[in-house]
């Protein structure tokens, strides 16, 4: 089973997250997603991935996402994935895909089920 990461080395949630995996015996494969951003095709297929509300995936605290003038609640799925692609710091991060799932790891142990 393969296991990637889409990470920001700058974030703890996701350097933890990271750790997690190690521990549990697996050796992902690590995207730096700020380094080779996403398509907007990967972006759609992260959000498919993930399931539930498209808007848990974007970081609206941070200053791309202010200056957008974007209204988080207002957001339908195209826009986010538009966001996020145009600007990919918005990703809310970590997230970790195996196979046809994903999880966002936020607190870091919600991808541990990812791994059964």
């Amino acid at each position: 089973m393969t296991v990637t990461i889409w990470h920001n080395p700058r974030c703890s949630k996701s350097r933890q997250t990271l750790e997690l995996l190690k521990s549990n015996g697996v050796e992902p494969v690590v995207r730096e997603y700020l380094k080779a951003p996403p398509s907007k095709a990967e972006v759609e297929k992260l959000v498919a991935l993930v399931g539930g509300d498209p808007r848990e995936l974007i970081r609206d605290g941070e200053a791309e996402f202010k200056a957008l003038k974007l209204k988080k609640a207002d957001l339908t799925k195209a826009q986010i994935v538009d966001a996020i692609a145009a600007h990919p710091v918005l990703l809310q991060r970590p997230i970790v895909v195996t196979g046809a799932r994903a999880a966002i790891g936020r607190p870091p142990e919600a991808v541990l089920p990812l791994l059964k």
